[in-house]
């Protein structure tokens, strides 16, 4: 907690408490993972009693669930009102950070969230380049963990294909158009 946090009102009512104790599990989820983040902690952060935490959100595994479809209705949110890309960008990798160390941690973050609106946005999105709807949940399957892949190993895989002096808008370039070739492949 910073020194402008420390004198930080608490959060007051059903809905304050709930929001502060969701931001506050979503950044130390994705400093520590929910494994190494406990209540307390989390109850620190968010300046209310530990209690409030087990009250709103019930077990470790239901606030885990709460904070990823937290995050995923946040990243919704800015893609649908066209919020700027940069905005967006700090929303993904958040949301990506936060469920990189969930499932490394051993949760089942698939079962545990229980909204997808970026996913089901996609399909919607993407249904009418496909002869079915399988065909396109796969190439979005594809897009999206060739996008989680290159936000989580981005420095490795530049080292080790040497592409660390590529510029960043060329690699980004060429993300965007493997994305785009599977995701229109008529």
């Amino acid at each position: 907690m910073t020194t402008d946090d420390a004198t930080a009102t608490a959060p007051v009512g059903r809905e304050m408490v709930s929001a502060a104790i969701l931001e506050a599990a979503a950044e130390l989820f994705a400093q520590r993972g929910p494994a190494a983040t406990t209540i307390r902690d989390i109850a620190v952060e968010a300046r209310v009693n530990h209690g409030l935490v087990f009250r709103h959100f019930g077990t470790k595994d239901r606030l885990v669930g709460a904070v990823l479809d937290h995050l995923a209705d946040g990243l919704a949110t800015l893609v649908a009102s066209d919020a700027p890309s940069d905005a967006i960008d700090r929303a993904f990798e958040r949301h990506t950070r936060v469920m990189a160390r969930t499932l490394l941690d051993g949760y089942p973050a698939g079962t545990l969230q229980s909204s997808f609106p970026n996913l089901a946005r996609l399909v919607a999105d993407s249904a009418s380049a496909f002869d079915d709807e399988l065909d396109a949940r796969l190439a979005i399957a594809n897009v999206v963990a060739m996008q989680l892949g290159w936000r989580l190993f981005r420095p490795f895989l530049r080292e080790g294909l040497r592409l660390v002096d590529v510029d960043d808008d060329a690699v980004a370039g060429s993300i965007a158009a493997g994305a785009t070739a599977l995701l229109h492949p008529r």
